[in-house]
């Protein structure tokens, strides 16, 4: 599966539009319900990340994700929901909690699933 986003809401955003942070990633599923990923955090005002993470989906919709960020040298814990728009493209509502930074954020975004024969 391959897929970004774009957060909405983050709690140390000074105003709407005054800076973006983006995601890309690749996740793997290694069984049904739990995928690793490799991706990068782009930010408009800072340092952009290396991103390793891990999510466990407790349905197909409903999922939970742990990142860790190398660059900025955080890790997050979240959770989301993912709604199939299409058998493979789905839109992804998700909450971070970063650990470092004691930040919140509120992402948005699209994801192709990419599946074997």
């Amino acid at each position: 599966m391959i897929g970004g986003g774009l957060d909405i809401i983050k709690t140390d955003n000074p105003g709407v539009f005054e800076r973006a942070q983006v995601g890309l990633e690749a996740n793997y599923f290694v069984v049904r319900h739990f995928a690793v990923g490799l991706g990068a955090e782009i930010w408009t005002d800072q340092k952009s990340s290396f991103m390793m993470g891990a999510r466990w989906y407790a349905n197909d919709n409903v999922f939970v994700r742990f990142r860790g960020l190398i660059g900025a040298n955080d890790a997050s814990l979240g959770a989301g929901y993912a709604k199939a728009l299409t058998e493979y493209l789905r839109i992804e509502g998700m909450g971070d909690f970063y650990f470092a930074s004691t930040e919140f954020g509120i992402r948005v975004g699209l994801s192709y699933v990419i599946k074997r024969n």
